[in-house]
Parts: structure tokens; sequence; C-alpha cells
């Protein structure tokens, strides 16, 4: 019996960093999809407010 724990495979970072919003990652259940469809919608939400500064006055 071999008591030694198997290493946990690291995710490719490459891979991790190469990847865009899709807007099917609003329906995929990983953790990177509901990340980048969480930011995406923070993200679209800033967008269509503006900021004060672009108020008239």
């Amino acid at each position: 019996m071999n008591s030694k724990k198997q290493p946990k495979k690291q995710p490719d970072t490459n891979e991790m960093a190469d990847r865009q919003f899709e807007t099917e990652d609003y329906n995929r259940q990983d953790a990177l999809s509901q990340g980048l469809a969480e930011t995406h919608e923070q993200v679209s939400d800033a967008y269509q407010e503006g900021s004060f500064e672009d108020t008239d006055r």
C-alpha cells in the first residue's frame, strides 16, 4: 500500500489567463466561469450607470 499522497494537480495558469468572458459563462458551474460572469455583470452595470463626471451641471 502506498502511503504517499499524490500531489494535487495545479491548474494551467496560462490557460486561465487567456480566458475571456463568454455568454455561456452565465450557465457554467466552474469557479472561473462564474467569476468571469460576475465581473462582466459588474463592469456592465458600472458602464451603464456612468460616473458623476458624466452628468450635466
